[in-house]
C-alpha cells in the first residue's frame, strides 16, 4: 500500500511516498527559511504563498523520485492542524482536490502525533511499541504524552508559555545569532563554557509543565548588562557570547530531559519517543541517551532529517490511522488550534 504524505502546517513544503508504512520510497521538501530569515520568524501570508508556488513542484519531484504516478497511491495523507491557517490550507486543498479527481481515500492527520512516527521505523524486534511517553519539542509546541494506542493519547505536560525552539529562536535574535535560531545557538555552544554563566533554572514549581518565558528574560538582562546584546555588542566579546549560548542550551535541555525522564517514571512506561525539530540538537540527543541508559528507559530517537517538519511522518501517520479507522470524509477541514490529543 503506497501513501502520499503532504505536509504545509508552517514554512515547509513536502511530500513523501511511503510502501506499507515501512519503505520511504521518496521525500521531498522545500525550506522556505530564505523568504523569512530578514523577519526573523516565520511571517504567515509569505508561507502561504509559498506554498501554493511550492507545492506542485514538491508532488511532482516526490513522484518522480519514486518512479511512480499519482494513481498508483492508494492512500493521501495531508496534515490539516495544527499550525498555520493558510499554510494549512493550501495542503488539505491540494490533497482533497486529488482525492476527489482520482478517488484515492484521504487522512487528516495531527501534526503534532505525526512527529513521533518515524521513531517506529527500523527498529525491527526492539520496534516502539505501544505504550510510550512521547516528547515532542518544536519551534511552536513543546509537550510530553502518554500514548496508549494509535489514537489514544494522553496530554501529561506542555509549556505554560513559550515553546523550546521559540525560546532558541527569541535568544538568537537577542544575540543577533541569525534565523533559525535552534542551530545557530547549537554552532555558538559548541565553543562556549556553560559553567561561565549563571542562568535561572526552570521552577519545580511547575510540576512536568515546562515554561521559557523567565529564561528568555533571563537571557535578555544578561545580554544588555555584559554588552552582549546584538544592537550594543562590544569588541572582545565573542566567547563570552559562547559561553551565554551554552548556557542557555544547558537549561533547555535539562529542563527537557528531566521531565521526559520523571515522566517515564511517573507513568511506569520504559520507552521514550522524541520528535520536532528541536530533537535535531545534539547535545538534547546526547543527555536523553545518557539519562535513559541511566535509568533503563529505552530510547527511540528519529533520524535528524525526520526531526524537523516532514511528509514522511504524515504518511507513516496516516497509513496507521487508514488501518485503524479507514478514511476521513472529502469536507476534512483545516483546524490551526487542533490538540495534541485531538483528533488525527
Amino acid at each position: 500500500m503506497i501513501t502520499l504524505g503532504i505536509e504545509t502546517s508552517c514554512d515547509e513544503t513536502a511530500c513523501a511516498l511511503v510502501e506499507d508504512g515501512r519503505k520511504i520510497l521518496a521525500s521531498q521538501v522545500a525550506s522556505q527559511i530564505k523568504f523569512h530569515r530578514r523577519f526573523m520568524g516565520v511571517v504567515p501570508e509569505i508561507a502561504s504563498r509559498q506554498h501554493v508556488r511550492l507545492l506542485q513542484p514538491v508532488l511532482e519531484r516526490a513522484l518522480a523520485k519514486a518512479r511512480l504516478r499519482l494513481k498508483d497511491c492508494d492512500l493521501i495523507s495531508v496534515t490539516n492542524g495544527p499550525g498555520l491557517a493558510g499554510a494549512l490550507m493550501v495542503g488539505v486543498t491540494m490533497a482533497k482536490s486529488l482525492a476527489q479527481a482520482t478517488g484515492i481515500p484521504i487522512v487528516g492527520v495531527n501534526h503534532l502525533k505525526a512527529h513521533l512516527e518515524p521513531c517506529f521505523l527500523n527498529g525491527g524486534q526492539r520496534a516502539l511499541k505501544f505504550p510510550f511517553i512521547g516528547l515532542v519539542v518544536s519551534g511552536g509546541h513543546t509537550a510530553l504524552v502518554k500514548a496508549r494506542a494509535v489514537d489514544l493519547y494522553e496530554l501529561i505536560a506542555e509549556t505554560r508559555d513559550d515553546a523550546a525552539g521559540e525560546a532558541f529562536d527569541k535568544a538568537a535574535k537577542i544575540l543577533g545569532l541569525g534565523f533559525p535560531g535552534g542551530p545557530r545557538i547549537e554552532r555558538w555552544a559548541g565553543k562556549g563554557d556553560p559553567g561561565r554563566v549563571r542562568l535561572p533554572n526552570l521552577s519545580s514549581d511547575l510540576g512536568l509543565d515546562f515554561s521559557y518565558s523567565g529564561l528568555k528574560t533571563a537571557v535578555l538582562y544578561y545580554a544588555k548588562k555584559h554588552g552582549l546584546a546584538a544592537d550594543k555588542r562590544r569588541a572582545g566579546k565573542v566567547q563570552h557570547v559562547r559561553d551565554l549560548c551554552a548556557a542557555f542550551q544547558k537549561t533547555v535541555v535539562m529542563s527537557l530531559v528531566t521531565r521526559a525522564v520523571a515522566a517515564c517514571a511517573l507513568r511506569r512506561v520504559p520507552r521514550l519517543a522524541v520528535g520536532g525539530g528541536v530533537a535535531a540538537n545534539r547535545a538534547l540527543e546526547r543527555s536523553l541517551a545518557e539519562a535513559c541508559n541511566e535509568r533503563g528507559i529505552k530510547l527511540f530517537y528519529p533520524r535528524r532529517e525526520h526531526t524537523t517538519d516532514n511528509a514522511v511522518m504524515v504518511a507513516l501517520r496516516g497509513f496507521r490511522l487508514f488501518k485503524e479507522r479507514g478514511p476521513d470524509a472529502l469536507d476534512l477541514a483545516c483546524d490551526p488550534a487542533l490538540a495534541f490529543c485531538g483528533e488525527g
